[in-house]
Order: C-alpha cells, then structure tokens, then sequence
C-alpha cells in the first residue's frame, strides 16, 4: 500500500537534515498524496499488457521471436522496457550502442523479455557551448521526459532500464520515470572516459587562447588530449554529478557509476541490472516500483551528495524539478539549510585537480555513504532498487573470476587530497550557497572560490549577450573590478543558456589581480569554478528582474559568506528607473530554435524547476 512519507528516527541524524526533510514532507503533503494516489491506481490496473486488446498486443510484439510472443501473451514473464539516449557523436552515450543487445540477452537467461521502447535525444553542452544550440540545451530535458514518456505509453512493459548520463539526460529521464512510477526503474550508466591530460593544463592552455598566446591548433590538442574516447568527460560537472545522485539515491546499483567503460567489470554491472529488472516486477514476490523507491529521504540524500561534493549548480533546477515529479516540493532554502551543515568532502576538478578517476580509486561512491552515514547526515532506512536500506551503497563491486560480488568499502581515504572523511573535511559548509537580495535570489558555487574572492564589491558592467562581454575582455576594455552583469538569458528570455564559455575569460581578468564577479540570470553549470559567479538570478529580467534595471557604474556586492546580492541604489531610484529592453528575435530563430516558442512561454523560474512540464 502507498503511503505518504512519515520520517522515522534513525540511529543519529543531524538534526538539520531532518528538519529540512520534515519541513518538505509536511509542504509536499497535497502534491505527494496524490501523486501516490495516481501511482496506486496504475498499479492496481495489473501487468498492463493484460488490459490491451488483441489488435493492440498483436503490434506491441509482431516483431518478436514465437517464444517471446508466448510468454508475453501468457503474462507470466516481465518485459523489460529500455529507453536510451544512445548516440554516436556524444562520447558518453556511444558505448550505449551494444547494451541493447546485452540487456536483451541477460532478460533471456531469466526467461524474460526486454524490448527497445524508444530513443531520447542527447545533446552536449560541451558541444554546444557558445553557440545557437545551447539555447535548447536546458528545453531538451523536458523534451526528453516527454520522449521518454511517450516511449512508455504503450503499456507494454512491466519495468523500464534508462541509459542515460549527462546533463539533461538523466533529469529528463527521471522525471518521466517517476510519471510512470508504477513501473520499478533501473539507470545503468556507462562510465567515465579513462584520464587524459591534466585538468588543470588543459585549463591553462584555454586561458592562454584566450589571451591570444595559444593558437587554434594548441587549443584543439589540449581538448582532444582530454576528451579523448568514449566515456564520460572525466572532470566534476553535469554528468558526474547526475551519476552520483542517481546512484546515491539508489537508483543505480551499488558502486557502478564510475567503472570506465572499457572494464570487464562494466559488461557485469549492466548484465546484473538487467537481470534485476526482471525480478523486481509485480509479477514477482519482490516489487518495487519507483514511486516505493523515490520518497522526500531520497530527495534530500540526492542534495546531501550534491553539497558534499561541490556538484554541478545545475542541479539546483533539475533536482527541483525531478521532485516536483514525484508530488515533491523543493526551495533553494533547502539547498541553503542542508548547505550549512553539509561538509565539502571532495576536491574533483574544477573545485580540485583530480578528475572523477581519482575520487574513484581514491575510495569514491562506497567511501562517501560511509562517511556521511556515519555524520547522521543521509537517511539510511531507505528503499533501493537492490533493497532495503543505503547501507548497500557502502560496498564496491568487484570480479571474482566471471562472477560479480560486492565487498565492504574502505574505511579511509585512499588519497586525502580527494576525498577526506568526515571528521576532516575540506569545509565545513556545502560547496552551493544561496544568495539573496534586492536584486532576488541565485545560486553560487563556491566550492573553488577562494576565500579572498567570496565577497565583491565593485561596479557593474552590463551585457545582453555572452559574446559582448567575451569581446570587451578580449580588447582590454575591462581591466579594472568590476561585476560583469550578463541579462536576459533567463529561460523565458533564451532558454538559458549555459555561460561557461566566459570562464577563461573572467578567470584571466582574475589572475590579474582585479576583484571580478558575474551577475547572470543565465547558467554557469557544473563547470563553475573560481570566479564568482551569482547565477541562476530569479526572476530573470524577462519577468521583471531588478536586474533589467542595473545600469554600468552601479556598485553591486556579491558576499558569499553571508548569502547577500544586492545593487547598491536607492529603492526610490529603482522604482523610478526604466527596465531595460531586449530585441531577442535573432535568438528565437535558427538552428530550430522557432520549434521552442511554447516552452519559452510555459516555462517558470529557476527556483521552481525552469520547467515547463508542470502547470502549478
């Protein structure tokens, strides 16, 4: 039976973690009762290929073998739906392209089924970065919970498998997982490229292009030195950090998020999953739906892994959104209460000089639970796709010949310039914090940001577009301090677009020894690093943001360590200025950026999610 969350007492849990956790079950309580109520009632409809007549079931499986025809038509063996964003040309989805074939071959050996139900799209901001596409980036998530729903919709499948890694892959993925939370859900990723050239060269050689000092050919080396292969990119952004709240909210199985993809061990993760999707089904003795699985605890270990490890700022929206697919309400306030109690445990780069292989061997996911199960600062007694309780999470795989098994994690950090333990953290406070002030509310990741660059103060600068300010630092115009303000690129205005082409850019006015920050009601990512940056600015200037009103010379104070944004003008002086005004045609046209006109319309602040999915 579905019930509303009660929070239990657990053996020790911070007392802040509950609060925020009770503070969500209790403003959550209309939405997640009846999103229980419509997941009981999908559940109760039974293995839905029953409910299909014989016209329906006759294309569901018209291309399938005759013994997989008969035990479909028998209802006495699952069929596993997969759903996945393969596709050539991004480096972390191409190993997709076989799993298919192996997922359908491990249903096999269970006597079961699994069918290909649909492809997502997945496009990369890495690819995208600077140009017209990104304007789609952050739209595409929704369209791929759409695709996904879509995919889902023919009622044939009794669990799902996504395969999915990056960035607004897996929310997008997860949100239409939860649509259908009747259904048990499995993520199986992929894993991360094996290291190339150093982060932090790399970084050096895109700030000397920058300045001029490094041609075209030095720059694309350095890249392609980076993202060499198939794989994830290797630093501490979207993707990785989708990977690591996915798996720490059980969603993954217990340490796989990090295997490269050329491991043995890779092909036996994906194999045991796939064979788990099978018995986890309501045909079986073990169901367990994900709507059993996702509940408010889950929600908020997901921003408890997300703070202790300096993640992507992105995920400020996407986990706001995932919730509120699931009946859950989640602020920014959460974020900043759990941020205050939550120690920055990692350093994986960009807020470090390890890429996500290093915080693996160095003890990774299972070291992680360890530690902050052991700082009361995860719910623990919650449900998992491999059971009862994360306590599995603490346990790596491993290959004993061709079988798979998982041992206890280490009890201490491999290398404590990546990961510490709990009793020694980095920082004492998460890696986000929340901001706030006359100009609204954004987020700052402020896990690189060094201590001496966590409060600016100085004159604003403004710009409507990235390029223009890239071109004025590129000329030499802003060698001063100063607070770059980059407006109208909120979701309503362009589909906020992620910004981090700025950040070599900004970063060498920095090294110069001038105090700079960015104002932006645009995206920064996961790739933020040590400039400050207030992102995320709600409302955007599009909905009426004060920030449409800040004019270049006005002295705005961005302070990090107290949580304050503020232009520093006079309210009467505010109330009596124009909004500034912005012609966006030329970015509502092009590279099939027309096709989004609806969502720019539909789609609510950054706070709530900047998603256009939802009418409330």
């Amino acid at each position: 039976m579905l019930e509303a969350t009660v929070l239990k007492p657990e053996s020790f849990m911070n007392p802040i973690v509950a609060k925020v956790t009770n503070d969500i079950i209790e403003r959550s309580k209309t939405l997640r009762q009846q999103y229980l109520k419509d997941m009981k009632k999908a559940q109760e409809q039974g293995p839905h290929r029953g409910k299909l007549s014989c016209g329906n079931l006759a294309h569901g499986f018209a291309a399938c073998a005759p013994q997989e025809k008969q035990k479909l038509t028998l209802m006495e063996e699952a069929n596993v739906g997969i759903i996945s964003s393969y596709n050539d040309m991004l480096s972390a989805h191409q190993p997709y392209e076989s799993y298919p074939d192996q997922i359908r071959s491990a249903v096999q050996e269970m006597g079961s089924v699994a069918q290909f139900a649909g492809g997502v799209p997945a496009m990369c901001d890495g690819v995208t970065q600077g140009q017209d596409g990104m304007e789609l980036s952050l739209f595409s998530r929704d369209n791929i919970a759409q695709g996904a729903a879509i995919a889902l919709s023919h009622n044939m499948f009794d669990s799902a498998i996504y395969l999915g890694i990056c960035d607004k892959i897996v929310p997008g993925l997860l949100i239409a997982a939860l649509r259908f939370g009747h259904l048990p859900a499995l993520f199986i990723p992929a894993g991360p490229m094996r290291s190339g050239i150093t982060n932090s060269a790399k970084a050096a050689v895109r700030q000397r292009y920058a300045q001029g000092q490094a041609t075209r050919e030095e720059l694309l080396v350095a890249e392609s030195s980076s993202y060499h292969s198939a794989g994830t990119c290797t630093f501490y952004g979207t993707a990785n950090s989708n990977q690591l709240l996915v798996e720490i909210m059980g969603l993954q199985l217990p340490g796989s998020s990090f295997v490269n993809p050329d491991d043995p061990l890779r092909g036996a993760l994906t194999s045991h999953a796939s064979q788990l999707a099978t018995k986890i089904t309501a045909l079986g003795r073990d169901y367990r739906p994900l709507s059993e699985v996702i509940d408010e605890r889950s929600i908020v270990n997901s921003i408890v892994g997300l703070l202790a490890t300096g993640g992507s700022t992105n995920h400020t929206m996407h986990i706001v959104a995932y919730a509120r697919a699931a009946g859950i309400v989640i602020t920014w306030d959460d974020f900043s209460a759990l941020s205050k109690v939550v120690p920055l445990m990692t350093r994986i780069y960009p807020n470090g000089q390890a890429d996500i292989n290093h915080f693996h061997a160095a003890g990774g996911m299972a070291f992680l639970v360890k530690q902050l199960l052991k700082g009361g600062l995860l719910h623990e007694d919650v449900n998992t796709i491999v059971g009862k309780g994360l306590s599995h999470y603490t346990k790596e795989p491993f290959l004993e010949g061709d079988k798979l098994v998982w041992r206890d994690g280490p009890n201490e950090s491999l290398d404590l310039d990546v990961i510490r333990p709990i009793e020694d953290p980095f920082n004492k406070e998460g890696g986000l914090s929340l901001l706030k002030g006359n100009l609204g509310r954004a987020v700052i990741k402020v896990s690189a940001v060094k201590d001496d660059s966590r409060i600016i103060e100085a004159p604003a600068v403004v710009f409507h577009c990235q390029n223009a300010l890239a071109d004025a630092i590129a000329s030499g115009e802003l060698k001063r301090d100063c607070v770059a303000v980059v407006r109208f690129q909120g979701p309503k205005a362009i589909g906020m677009p992620e910004l981090h082409k700025l950040t070599p850019y900004l970063g060498n006015l920095q090294d110069q020894g001038y105090k700079v920050a960015l104002v932006t009601d645009g995206r920064m990512s996961g790739a933020s690093g040590k400039v400050p940056a207030a992102i995320h600015l709600t409302p955007e200037a599009l909905a009426g943001g004060l920030i449409a009103k800040i004019k270049d010379g006005d002295m705005v104070r961005l302070d990090a360590i107290e949580g304050t944004l503020s232009v520093m003008v006079s309210d009467e002086e505010l109330n009596n200025r124009e909004a500034a005004k912005q012609d966006l045609t030329d970015s509502h046209q092009g590279m099939g950026r027309e096709l989004f006109s609806a969502q720019r319309i539909l789609v609510n602040g950054a706070e709530q999610g900047a998603c256009s999915l939802f009418n409330d």
